[in-house]
């Protein structure tokens, strides 16, 4: 199986503080890469994750982004993935389904487009997440605890 973080549990792993909401998901990616599960950064993940933790100055948690970047597969976003997102974009408003203002960069949709080409391959993938709610209308989307 496939899993791609969303920036939720992203965020959460970032954290510099050793709460227990942090240790159980620091185990929870530890549990997932011991079980031979594909745990993959995003790069819309990375970003939304960043941009927030650079707007703060925090640098240990931009210290801990960069090294899940190394650690974990990164999916940086291609030509192909930024196309199916619009596609999605689209439907969604079309639906009268918007996952985001009309003005916003709507990182769901792009983080779905990633997953559905990556799934495209014949894999199995889920998307990590801590709001299902938006993600689930296009893919596989589970609150990350969920995943086993």
């Amino acid at each position: 199986m496939i899993v791609l973080l969303d920036s939720g549990p992203l965020g959460i792993l970032t954290n510099p503080k050793a709460s227990p909401l942090t240790l159980e998901c620091r185990r929870w990616v530890e549990s997932l890469l011991l079980k031979k599960y594909k745990v993959i950064l995003p790069e819309i993940a990375d970003y939304e994750v960043r941009r927030e933790l650079l707007r703060a100055n925090k640098l240990t948690g931009i210290k801990r982004l960069n090294e899940f970047k190394v650690t974990l597969e990164y999916l940086p976003l291609t030509t192909p993935m930024i196309l199916k997102a619009a596609e999605l974009w689209a439907a969604a408003r079309r639906a009268g389904m918007p996952t985001a203002d009309p003005k916003a960069l709507d990182g769901d949709v792009i983080l779905a487009a990633q997953a559905m080409l990556v799934e495209k391959n014949g894999l199995m993938v889920v998307v990590a997440t801590t709001n299902v709610g938006h993600l689930s209308r296009f893919v596989d989307a589970r609150e990350w605890q969920a995943i086993e």
